[in-house]
């Protein structure tokens, strides 16, 4: 939805991309809350918590040696203290909205996969989900950047609705509320979704679906220009810079006129999960 051409060069032509900070400060303070609650509710205090981060910074590194690019010209580490400073920040700042002590996650970076009647296979990792005594479901993502202006408010809710629909395609349970956690602002978004909601993010979903089939089977891939290109790693190839897109790599067929993004699924099969995000989108 953010840019075709953009999907195109991460999911077929798999171009590689820089190591973003603001990504990986995200990743790294996901982590930290995550392991947080392995501790009991009495330590999960705010320097319990900070205390975590070199830890979890290292635990990175080990997994994806190419972070260390981010600081490779920062031989003195003053970028490095920096940045691990904004990340103790943040978590730091979860603590005037949510009280990790009253908190009992029943689940935590929780991988989810369904796949609707239509045969598309929905996936994504939800950061946490609560449990109430009587039953209610409570999604909650934690989001490192700032709270969308009320006009963006739709497009930020769309991952929620996302994995509400998989839950309740799962577990025929509605979730009961929808939270989002912005660090960087300290503002909490909720709505608490119904089934007609769920139903129209699967509509929508079917439909963008038909619409990546279409683009997959036809190479026509159209950039949509936006502020946060910007942030592109691949203007260099990309037409609205200039550019030339990589020789497309599989076959295609022309388009039929008249052909819209609307149409049958058949056994089609999609992973559509967690989105590509960049940091305060």
């Amino acid at each position: 939805m953010q840019c075709p051409l953009l999907y195109r060069f991460r999911v077929i032509d798999r171009l590689p991309e820089k190591p973003s900070e603001a990504a990986t400060r995200g990743t790294l303070v996901h982590a930290v809350l995550e392991r947080l609650f392995d501790n009991p509710a009495a330590e999960r205090t705010a320097g319990r918590a900070t205390a975590l981060i070199p830890g979890q910074w290292d635990r990175l590194l080990e997994t994806k040696p190419e972070l260390s690019e981010l600081f490779a010209e920062d031989p003195e580490g003053e970028r490095l203290s920096g940045w691990l400073a904004e990340a103790e920040r943040l978590v730091e700042r979860w603590f005037s909205l949510e009280d990790p002590t009253r908190l009992e996650p029943a689940e935590r970076e929780l991988f989810v996969e369904t796949e609707l009647e239509s045969g598309l296979r929905l996936r994504g990792v939800i950061d946490r989900i609560d449990v109430a005594p009587t039953g209610e479901v409570r999604i909650v993502d934690y989001k490192t950047g700032k709270a969308p202006r009320a006009e963006y408010a739709e497009g930020a809710l769309f991952q929620m609705k996302f994995y509400a629909l998989v839950i309740w395609r799962l577990k025929g349970v509605v979730p009961r509320r929808l939270q989002l956690v912005y660090l960087g602002s300290g503002d909490i978004m909720t709505y608490d979704p119904v089934v007609a909601d769920l139903e129209r993010v699967e509509r929508k979903l079917l439909a963008l679906w038909d619409a990546i089939r279409l683009a997959t089977e036809t190479g026509e891939w159209r950039p949509r220009p936006t502020k946060l290109c910007g942030w592109c790693d691949h203007q260099a190839v990309c037409p609205e810079f200039g550019g030339t897109p990589p020789v497309y790599p599989l076959s295609v067929r022309p388009a039929e006129s008249g052909q819209g993004v609307q149409g049958t699924m058949g056994p089609a099969r999609a992973e559509a999960g967690r989105p590509a995000a960049v940091e305060g989108q």
